[in-house]
């Protein structure tokens, strides 16, 4: 069962996972498996969120920050896709590889939207720096670190109350999950491994190795074989 309090530690996890992505510490901790997987643990959920963000990670692992450009958010896909899949399982009562293919179905658009956000705050962000260096010229640097953490307050906000939202979506949909048909079901159950076998191609073809084409075959072909004894584990 989903309570209250794992929808607000998915949001708190969410937001501070925003801002080490950003401007603190830079772990890794946001990347998208250590991210999911955080998620499913504070929702009592672990295998939903080890699964859905082992996905997510290799679909953008090959994602960087260049220059300008903005990768999309995979931290927040991660996060949402997991909190709701927990919030699912919560609310169902099994973890399967259903319904971790429907959470990634449902909200792995929100890397996207992640990367709108991140250019929206960069303004916001850009122009409190500027104050603080002004700040800091002028000998004031209690105003220009105050400056600074409210930089990163936005960042926390936002993406705090997106994964909240995600783990209610996903509760409140368990009811309706229930009741798909049985076919339904087996098809995202079996869309899963498709998914991981696909996300691991992307990564070997990423990686721009001599052999690449031969490693995303490989690649997937592991997958999908790991993921297939995953999902007849649950759909025998």
């Amino acid at each position: 069962m989903v309570l209250s309090s794992h929808v607000a530690l998915a949001g708190i996890w969410g937001g501070l996972l925003a801002i080490e992505r950003r401007a603190f510490l830079q772990a890794m901790f946001s990347r998208p498996l250590v991210a999911a997987t955080g998620v499913g643990f504070l929702m009592d959920d672990l295998s939903s969120g080890l699964y859905v963000g082992l996905v997510i990670e290799l679909f953008h692992l090959g994602s960087a920050s260049l220059g300008a450009a903005l990768p999309e958010n995979d931290t927040l896909a991660a996060t949402g896709c997991a909190a709701a899949a927990a919030g699912m399982t919560g609310g169902t009562g099994a973890s399967t590889p259903a319904i971790w293919s429907l959470a990634i179905l449902m909200f792995i658009w929100l890397g996207h939207a992640g990367r709108f956000i991140d250019r929206a705050l960069e303004r916001y962000t850009t122009r409190l720096e500027a104050r603080a260096i002004e700040s800091a010229d002028h000998g004031e640097l209690e105003r220009a670190v105050r400056q600074n953490v409210w930089g990163m307050w936005p960042h926390f906000v936002f993406f705090a109350l997106i994964t909240a939202a995600c783990a209610l979506v996903g509760f409140l949909c368990a009811p309706w999950v229930e009741l798909l048909p049985l076919r339904v079901a087996r098809g995202l159950a079996w869309a899963y491994p498709a998914m991981a076998s696909v996300a691991a191609a992307i990564a070997a073809r990423g990686s721009h190795a001599r052999r690449a084409a031969l490693f995303a075959g490989a690649a997937a072909a592991l997958v999908i074989l790991g993921s297939a004894a995953a999902t007849l584990r649950w759909h025998p």
